[in-house]
């Protein structure tokens, strides 16, 4: 019996995207079980055009907040390769000069009422182009369901409107390291 293969090496979407997901899963697993120094991970909401940050380390069995001076970063004009080729710079430096493993992205809807804006899809895109770093978007409701199982303590040293960024980092966390 003899196979017969129309079109070698193609590769489908399906394919590239499956290859995709598990480099990213193998370079999160080496990232939080095969690393030496604490683990930090880089939570992020996307809220009209700024990232909005907060980093959460992880010591042992303690997830702590680590104080960055970068609290935020915006997108000044979506249309401007210049500002764009910046906002990149901006997320690069902030991972490579604060050691950051991973990056957390709480997802925002692409449909309905309360969908994210294209400004927000693009600035998703640029994060996850980020080098040396695996990105992860994570759901709302596995947000809220892992803080409620876990009761994650919001540090006074974080600004109101990281709070979310925050849970996103500890979900991360708990999600891949626990």
């Amino acid at each position: 019996m003899q196979l017969e293969i129309k079109e070698k090496n193609k590769l489908t979407p399906e394919l590239y995207t499956f290859i995709i997901l598990i480099y990213t899963y193998i370079g999160v697993y080496f990232t939080l079980f095969l690393s030496e120094r604490p683990m930090k991970i880089c939570g992020i909401e996307i809220k009209g055009s700024e990232a909005l940050i907060a980093v959460a380390e992880l010591n042992g069995d303690e997830i702590s907040h680590v104080k960055l001076e970068t609290k935020r970063v915006a997108l000044q004009d979506d249309e401007d390769a210049n500002h764009i080729r910046s906002f990149s710079a901006l997320i690069n430096g902030l991972v490579r000069d604060n050691g950051i493993h991973s990056i957390a992205i709480k997802k925002r809807n692409k449909k309905g009422e309360f969908a994210g804006g294209p400004v927000t899809f693009k600035i998703e895109g640029i994060i996850q182009l980020t080098s040396n770093c695996s990105v992860k978007l994570i759901s709302p409701p596995t947000i809220s369901a892992t803080n409620k199982s876990h009761g994650f303590a919001i540090p006074d040293s974080l600004n109101k409107y990281q709070h979310e960024a925050f849970l996103t980092a500890c979900t991360m966390i708990v999600k891949f390291a626990k």
